[in-house]
């Protein structure tokens, strides 16, 4: 190779050194580019999954919880009700079937209203119980009509009774019309003479068994546990049956219609009223017998 001059070599050197410079410079102009693409994906928040979003979403959304909990809110007072009502059926019919079983007439009954019956029957105590018959007849006394109010009752099951009863009181009312078809049925002998008529005298607390020819005037008051007829007259005029025979007969009658009531239930009172006879029986802390003393009382 030929010798080059010191000016021919600094040339050389100068051409190279901008070519260098010159293939740098877009390299240099581009790296500016390259490196915005990464700070601008650093910088934007990583999105979340959209199930998670939504979760999040209804669990702090306030109507959603309300709507809820309105929701098992009314599926809770529906089978409450749901269940107070057949709890109520079920017991009026229990307690309507016993008292029709004693009078041999229909009854309907019902509970109180407070406290829920559902609690009762989970406590086994009930606080009051109302009980009404129709009004055809108590046992064989036709016309008889009987309401019932019971409380304060205890179902604790003993070898000899079901539980106990704090307080019954019965208001029996027994017309006129009734006490006449009861004589005639219960004494032919003495109906067929004296009840064309009953007529009650409520002044003197007196009833007047009335015939064609015959006439006793009695006066009802209370005899033992039930209710009797005292004859006060006795006007005879078409058969001559001693007044001792006719009181007797009297008194086996009302004996049957109005002794011998379960749970110890007794007379306390009786009052003459222009239509009829009303009658008060009551009884406390009455045990209440179990079925095979009285079936009538079986099923409760």
């Amino acid at each position: 190779m030929p010798a080059q001059s010191p000016q021919q070599a600094e040339s050389q050197t100068e051409q190279l050194a901008a070519a260098n410079a010159a293939a740098a410079r877009p390299s240099s102009q581009s790296s500016p580019r390259t490196s915005a693409a990464p700070s601008a994906q650093t910088a934007k928040p990583p999105e979340e999954p959209a199930t998670v979003k939504t979760k999040r979403r209804s669990r702090r959304d306030p109507l959603t919880i309300f709507l809820v909990l309105i929701i098992v809110f009314s599926l809770l007072v529906a089978g409450l009700i749901a269940g107070e009502l057949y709890a109520r059926h079920v017991a009026n019919s229990k307690v309507a079937e016993a008292v029709a079983c004693e009078v041999n007439d229909q009854a309907t009954a019902s509970f109180g209203v407070a406290p829920l019956l559902l609690w009762q029957v989970a406590t086994r105590h009930f606080t009051n119980i109302s009980v009404e018959t129709a009004g055809n007849q108590i046992r064989d006394a036709k016309g008889m009509k009987v309401q019932i109010t019971i409380q304060d009752v205890n179902l604790k099951s003993t070898p000899s009774s079901q539980g106990t009863i704090g307080a019954l009181d019965a208001t029996i009312t027994w017309s006129s019309e009734g006490i006449k078809e009861s004589v005639q049925n219960a004494i032919p002998v003495l109906g067929a003479f004296v009840t064309s008529a009953v007529i009650t005298h409520p002044a003197d607390g007196t009833i007047e068994l009335k015939g064609m020819l015959n006439d006793i005037v009695a006066k009802p008051k209370v005899s033992g546990n039930g209710i009797a007829l005292e004859i006060i007259s006795f006007n005879t005029l078409g058969f001559s049956l001693p007044r001792e025979i006719v009181q007797s007969t009297l008194n086996d009658f009302t004996a049957t219609l109005t002794k011998n009531y379960p749970l110890g239930i007794h007379a306390d009172s009786v009052q003459v009223t222009p239509t009829g006879v009303i009658s008060h029986f009551s009884t406390r802390d009455a045990a209440i017998p179990i079925g095979t003393q009285n079936p009538c009382f079986a099923n409760l």
